[in-house]
């Protein structure tokens, strides 16, 4: 029986604040691949960075915790989730340019 933590999400994510530059996107991913998801982050021309991640709630939530903070050297000034279709297709977590 599954539990509620055990069913497979996808959250979408904006991170703001001083997230490009200080090697937000590659940190993100290894996260990511050690809590279980799959997915993708890419920086957006407004100096925001984009987050899709898929897997059990469970590990989103520990992403989006981690998210909030971020590698040593970010800044992060807001964090927008939204729950988002998960893709059967996602095979990894990579970093897209």
């Amino acid at each position: 029986m599954q539990t509620q933590q055990d069913q497979i999400q996808a959250y979408h994510l904006f991170i703001s604040g001083k997230v490009q530059g200080v090697y937000y996107r590659a940190s993100t991913a290894k996260k990511a691949q050690a809590f279980g998801l799959k997915g993708w982050v890419k920086n957006l021309d407004d100096g925001r960075v984009e987050v899709h991640a898929q897997g059990p709630v469970s590990g989103l939530d520990s992403l989006l915790t981690w998210c909030e903070k971020g590698p040593i050297l970010a800044k992060v000034s807001g964090i927008e989730c939204k729950l988002a279709q998960v893709d059967e297709n996602m095979a990894q977590f990579e970093v897209m340019r």
